[in-house]
């Protein structure tokens, strides 16, 4: 081996540079610990809040030492920002996609146009998206294009001043497109910015923020944020602040009971037009006895409650009326906001306000705090819908107390917006009036202003604010606003206590997995498996440390891309080491074998790693998250495997067999197994075939008559892991919700005291105040299986407490637009794995048989995955969902199937070349008999490492290991029983030479 002190240098380096990259990670874990320590020795358990106080102290004691050095000048705030990142599973916290809205970019550029064309297009567009994958921007010029007549550069739509410079009137649809192109990508620039000041300024560490292609759609994952909610309001504010001028409520009494009726009268023509559908029913069942009498008497009071709500359905939900010269103009209950929405935007009531209101905007209050009324509001709008002062006129914004004590936000104005606000505040005055502050569409507060015009652009925004909103509204006022409002169309939250569950189930399926390796590599090859097993550690080390140098994640999956790497790892030392012992067994000499060994095993391990590197780099293409870090650390581990196993392990194996030492490759036991197998494979192919063929069909039956357990992540919806105090029968829990989320659906999630609750209940509508409803239901129905004394918010997820024991765990929202582009792309990601592998096969091996037989085996292999997950999905007592994760172990298993199969082709086109006088059938069964031990030893470790993960790895990637482990099952057999028949079977009857040499030999013709 030639270089070896290179190789010696290198690896030497790598090693240290990987020690220096995790050292930050446990300076960072070390001094955390000691945190927590001193928390715990600070607030006992007797304290009421314990968790949270202690939580508080821990972060004080780390602030105070942040600055300080501990190790080699190294500060802990130096190790923080350089430790081996873990991901969401693995450390709780948040990971959300945001759509901005292109719709409201569009209105913006177009000044809220109300051409009927633009409109039109716009509303079309918005139902298009949501059965097509095509950008809602595409949509819309699609849409526009077929309007006879319309024209983008029109006056009315984007000919606008603001863009004159750029658009003409004359300019053709085709011609505008590009500018309104550029004008869109540019708004969503801006408003990923703004989002990454606001999140940088809220001190979350390592924030991952990344637009996701063209979409408008941005990933933002918040790994440890613990006040959820927060950070929800925080990411979906637009920060859209405005100052209005407001009306008095006694300026709309009138219009109330006149709307009132006018509401009344809508619905009571809508009743009697239903009743005289039902008039011929209720006629043949007139017949009335003395018990409906009864009950009819009874029933008088109800009757007389339900007229009233009948006679007046608007007046009837208010709870009070507002001062008659204040600026509320009533109180509602907050969960008849929809209907009374509903009631004031009719054009038969809208028809009522005098002419000199007929702009009148309708907008709520700010909810306060287990409230269950809220204010409503009248502004005096205008024609064009704008404010008479905006929020672009901030310059500065701070978190500040008023007068009383009460918690404010202070801001500071430019000259055009002082000098507005000024004229504001001296009419508001003068006519003893209010201007009402309104943010995102809600109204802050309405001041009233009594001391005259208020000078400098000085002016406040109060309200129920607690510190940490004030300072959340303050930093985004600063940031400035989002160019359009952001909807969270898919979102993840997990719980820190469940992130700490899965560390340490991830920590306790690597440690057994990596200690059976190791003595199985010592107990079947001796000494020698004793140097790959330092090599194997070696690889270890060089992977955590490349993923702590280059900042990547660290996930639950992607701890079990680690556990798989090893057993790939495993598998390039078994692919040496049994051509070594085959070296051995011809009479070789020891360093012949080993030099020998090494060149021969090269050609399969290579195309081993490149077909599992191709399918994790379709994964890593496609896929987010958890599934990104299982691809991350494949890829990794991949590469320094490859180096490991061909040059480290090299290297001691030539040191530990120089000098003429004896260096076994099997101990006693082992030395014998798997010698001088014959077994005729091909003989036995018509069998393999019934075989296959009758469970592929049980799977499509299934497939086609039960399906699949699709997840919220391919038919969009909500789910939530939620734990109780005792098991719990899950449908029993399905009945108790039905009622209150419509559709729900209840599975057992790993113990029997917690559940998965799965429900498509309001997902087309937007924001955390439907999460927030789902969460109060749950909470609100579930009581009798809860633990007593729980509150609302220990039972929502995000719950801060390391502590938590019960309740929501964790949630996931993907929107029904979202979950048919993930099915999209999962769809692309595995035809494209399929084609990939088939042309590198065929690049590889210079014959299309050989591809063909790896795609047969390979689609067989990914039907019967299917079909058992169709067939079992109700029976196994662990989740058995298609989602995101399913598709990454279908990609896996479509490599592990490749890299068993292209093992047994590179045999078989050696012995092609080595003798070229055999018949087919002969050599093909030869080189397939060689493999054997290979093939048992890779398969039986990789399979014990997947088990090990596959119990002790935690609740949420059973499914996901569950398919590896059936999936490397059927790979092993396929590769043996499918791919080498198949290809068997296209080229025995042309006679084609598969070997490298151009030789025609009478005798390599075809017998069975």
């Amino acid at each position: 081996m030639q270089n070896k002190g290179l190789i010696k240098l290198f690896a030497i380096l790598f090693g240290l540079v990987s020690i220096y990259q995790l050292s930050f990670t446990f300076i960072a874990n070390n001094v955390e610990q000691k945190a927590e320590a001193f928390a715990e020795r600070q607030v006992p358990q007797s304290v009421e809040d314990f968790p949270e106080k202690r939580a508080i102290v821990a972060e004080q004691y780390l602030d105070s030492i942040g600055n300080e050095p501990i190790f080699a000048g190294i500060t802990y705030d130096t190790a923080k920002d350089k430790e081996l990142n873990k991901g969401l599973d693995l450390k709780g916290g948040i990971n959300v996609i945001l759509q901005i809205s292109v719709k409201d970019l569009l209105k913006d550029l177009a000044n809220n146009s109300k051409d009927p064309a633009f409109n039109a297009a716009l509303a079309e567009a918005q139902e298009a998206r949501k059965n097509s994958q095509d950008s809602y921007l595409e949509l819309f010029f699609e849409a526009f294009d077929n309007k006879e007549g319309a024209k983008l550069a029109s006056p009315d739509i984007f000919g606008t001043k603001a863009l004159a410079d750029e658009i003409s009137f004359d300019m053709t649809n085709s011609q505008v497109r590009p500018i309104i192109d550029r004008k869109i990508d540019e708004s969503i620039t801006s408003a990923f910015e703004v989002l990454r000041e606001r999140i940088d300024k809220f001190g979350v560490t390592q924030p991952n923020i990344q637009r996701l292609g063209n979409s408008g759609r941005i990933l933002i994952e918040l790994p440890g944020a613990k006040d959820i909610s927060r950070i929800q309001n925080l990411l979906q504010s637009t920060a859209q602040l405005e100052f209005w001028d407001v009306y008095r409520a006694n300026d709309f009494s009138d219009f109330l009971v006149s709307a009132d009726a006018i509401i009344a009268d809508n619905i009571k023509g809508e009743t009697e037009e239903v009743k005289g559908e039902t008039t011929e029913a209720s006629e043949q069942e007139e017949e009335v006895t003395d018990e409906d009498d009864l009950e009819d008497l009874l029933s008088t009071e109800e009757d007389t409650e339900s007229d009233f709500t009948k006679t007046n359905p608007l007046l009837s939900l208010i709870q009070s009326g507002g001062q008659p010269q204040g600026p509320v103009i009533a109180y509602f209950a907050i969960k008849d906001t929809a209907k009374v929405n509903t009631y004031l935007s009719m054009p038969q009531v809208r028809s009522q306000l005098p002419s000199d209101k007929k702009y009148a905007e309708f907008v709520w209050g700010k909810p306060q705090k287990d409230s269950e009324v809220i204010e409503l509001y009248a502004l005096k709008g205008n024609r064009s819908d704008e404010p008479q002062l905006s929020g672009a006129v901030i310059t500065d914004a701070q978190q500040t107390y008023d007068q009383v004590g009460r918690v404010a936000v202070s801001m500071q104005m430019d000259g055009r917006g002082a000098k507005i606000w000024e004229d504001m505040t001296g009419r508001a005055s003068s006519q003893g009036s209010q201007i009402a502050i309104v943010l995102d569409d809600l109204v802050y507060s309405a001041p009233g202003v009594s001391s005259g015009a208020i000078t400098g652009g000085r002016s406040e925004i109060t309200g129920d604010f607690t510190i940490e909103e004030a300072q959340d509204l303050a930093n985004v006022l600063r940031a400035g606003k989002l160019p359009a409002s952001a909807d969270i169309v898919q979102s993840e939250i997990v719980g820190p206590s469940l992130g700490q569950e899965a560390i340490d189930s991830g920590i306790l399926s690597f440690v057994i997995a990596l200690i059976f390796v190791l003595a199985y590599m010592v107990f079947y090859y001796g000494k020698a498996g004793l140097y790959a097993d330092i090599a194997l550690v070696v690889n270890i080390l060089f992977i955590f440390g490349v993923l702590s140098g280059l900042g990547a994640v660290l996930t639950l999956p992607g701890i079990a891309g680690i556990v798989l790497t090893i057993g790939m790892s495993v598998d390039a030392n078994v692919l040496i080491f049994e051509r070594i012992r085959e070296e051995i067994a011809k009479g070789k000499t020891q360093a012949e074998a080993i030099s020998d060994g090494f060149k021969n095993a090269l050609s399969s391990i290579l195309d081993a790693n490149i077909t599992t590197g191709l399918t994790g780099l379709i994964l890593f293409t496609f896929g987010t998250g958890p599934i990104k870090g299982f691809a991350t650390t494949l890829l990794i581990g991949i590469v320094t495997s490859l180096f490991c196993a061909i040059f480290l392990t090299r290297l001691f194996i030539a040191g530990g067999g120089k000098k003429g030492k004896s260096l076994p490759f099997s101990t006693v036991l082992t030395k014998k197994w798997f010698l001088d197998i014959d077994i005729n494979f091909l003989k036995k192919r018509k069998i393999a075939y019934i075989i296959s063929a009758v469970a592929i069909l049980i799977s499509i039956g299934s497939l086609a008559t039960k399906g699949l357990n699709q997840g919220v992540d391919f038919v969009g919806g909500r789910s939530f892991v939620v734990r109780f105090e005792q098991a719990v029968n899950p449908t029993e829990i399905e009945s108790i919700l039905v009622d209150d989320l419509q559709s729900v659906e209840a599975k057992t999630y790993g113990t029997s005291n917690q559940l998965k609750i799965t429900t498509n209940y309001k997902i087309e509508e937007e924001g955390t105040i439907i999460d927030d409803e789902i969460q109060l239901i749950l909470f609100n129905a579930l009581q009798a299986y809860l633990p007593n004394g729980i509150t609302l918010e220990e039972f929502k997820v995000g719950d801060s407490s390391l502590e938590k024991e019960y309740g929501i765990m964790s949630s996931m929202k993907v929107n029904p637009t979202i979950a048919d582009d993930i099915k999209t792309a999962s769809f692309y990601a595995v035809i494209g794995s399929l084609i990939a592998v088939f042309l590198y096969i065929l690049m590889r091996f210079r014959r299309w048989q050989f591809s063909l037989g790896a795609i047969v085996a390979v689609i067989h292999d990914v039907i019967i995955v299917l079909g058992i997950f169709s067939l079992l999905y109700n029976v196994l007592p662990f989740s058995l969902e298609i989602d995101q994760a399913f598709i990454a172990a279908i990609l896996t298993v479509i490599g592990y199937s490749l890299n068993d199969t292209v093992v047994v082709f590179d045999r078989i086109r050696e012995f092609f070349n080595d003798h070229p006088t055999w018949k087919m059938n002969k050599l093909i069964n030869v080189a397939v008999s060689s493999t054997i031990s290979r093939t048992i030893n890779t398969s039986l470790t990789t399979l014990v490492v997947l088990i090990a993960i596959f119990i002790f790895g935690g609740d949420s990637i059973r499914g996901f290991m569950f398919a590896l482990i059936i999936g490397v099952i059927v790979g092993t057999y396929s590769s043996v029983f499918i791919a080498t028949p198949v290809m068997f079977d296209s080229v025995k009857k042309k006679g084609i030479d598969l070997s490298d040499k151009k030789i025609q030999d009478p005798e390599g013709e075809v017998s069975l």
